[in-house]
């Protein structure tokens, strides 16, 4: 009995852990939308317009959110809080196009699991489009998502002239299970919930 106890403690562990159950691996879209809505940050890749460096790619972590933690949270849109001082926003505004990777291997999903993040059941999406300058209208749900996650970032300096951005999709990747990527289309992505 004591075993059993433990057994359903630890998996309600993994649940809460992981904003809820993991969606199956036929559920490529519900499970894009999972990933992205359970971590907090991603590498995002660049072409370089640096110096020595033009053209190459260049991938640089970034912290962001699609909406406030929780199951009914996620909007789906990565969200970012950008200055120009950085270096891949630089790279950005000479070429807006990047790809974005996020994976549970930033949860304790993965470790609970003993899953090396390179494991295909350590689910990760990569993500490809542009970053663009949300406008005033969505600025606020920007804020809301960014500052409900990340509330350091309300204290950083003024002076970096911070703006909110998004990643706009036009492209994903699942990779979530063996026999390789999955292709999930943004109409796929955005119609279902996490």
């Amino acid at each position: 009995m004591a075993g059993l106890t433990v057994l359903c403690v630890t998996a309600a562990l993994l649940l809460l852990a992981s904003g809820g159950a993991i969606p199956p691996p036929e559920e490529a879209a519900r499970m894009a939308r999972f990933v992205l809505h359970n971590c907090d940050w991603g590498a995002l890749a660049t072409l370089s317009a640096q110096e020595g460096l033009r053209g190459q790619p260049f991938a640089n972590i970034f912290s962001l959110s699609d909406g406030p933690p929780g199951p009914l949270g996620g909007s789906g849109v990565p969200y970012l809080y950008l200055t120009d001082m950085e270096i891949s926003v630089q790279d950005l505004e000479i070429n807006s196009n990047a790809s974005l990777t996020v994976s549970l291997a930033q949860t304790p999903y993965c470790k609970k699991h003993k899953y090396d993040p390179q494991n295909p059941l350590c689910a990760h999406i990569i993500f490809c489009g542009s970053i663009v300058k949300v406008n005033d209208s969505e600025a606020g749900l920007a804020k809301k998502a960014l500052f409900s996650r990340h509330p350091e970032m309300e204290s950083w300096p003024k002076d970096h002239n911070w703006f909110f951005a998004k990643f706009n999709i036009t492209n994903i990747w699942v990779l979530d299970y063996f026999g390789g990527l999955k292709i999930v289309t943004p109409e796929e992505y955005y119609s279902v919930k996490p």
